[in-house]
């Protein structure tokens, strides 16, 4: 069973982080996020808007003096935008020293995933690599799966590779 600590993440008491994800919901789908990144959750408060910005950035937040930017993140994944209510949360997330809020419709529970349980997403088609951009891997949990979220690529538009290419095509 899980428990909220004092800092508002749920865990189930052990000190090991290994192969625990935060799972959410957005749209339809379950998302995890390897629980190391996560270091609170917050019920959702007002944004303040910044302007000429994505459409998927929804503004800052101060969070005990420090300003820190949200993301929703089922803009983000082309869902569309929900509709916030009393379940909807901001998972605040730290990701090589950057802290972002992540707005997500449900938070839903940590769970314990092996690597011998996550498959690397299937091949559709050409489109593929678009598609599955965020997306790092396939979790078994029981009988159902959970799509396991990269933050890295969530939070910073472009594959690294490909920010060095369109770089060097700039300076060409």
């Amino acid at each position: 069973m899980s428990e909220m600590d004092s800092m508002g993440i749920y865990t189930d008491g052990s000190d090991t982080q290994e192969g625990k994800y935060m799972t959410f919901r957005s749209g339809q789908e379950y998302f995890g996020l390897e629980i190391r990144y996560v270091q609170q959750i917050l019920r959702y408060q007002a944004v303040t808007m910044i302007p000429e910005t994505e459409d998927y950035i929804k503004g800052l937040i101060n969070l005990r003096g420090r300003i820190i930017p949200v993301v929703d993140v089922g803009v983000r994944f082309k869902q569309g935008q929900c509709e916030y209510n009393d379940k909807t949360c901001i998972l605040v997330i730290n990701v090589k020293s950057t802290t972002v809020g992540l707005v997500v419709e449900q938070i839903a529970e940590v769970v314990e995933i092996s690597k011998e349980d996550i498959l690397p997403p299937p091949s559709l088609g050409r489109g593929d690599r678009a598609h599955n951009k965020y997306v790092y891997g396939i979790g078994k949990v029981g009988n159902t799966v959970k799509l396991l979220i990269d933050p890295e690529k969530l939070l910073y538009d472009e594959d690294p590779a490909e920010a060095e290419r369109e770089k060097k095509n700039e300076e060409e």
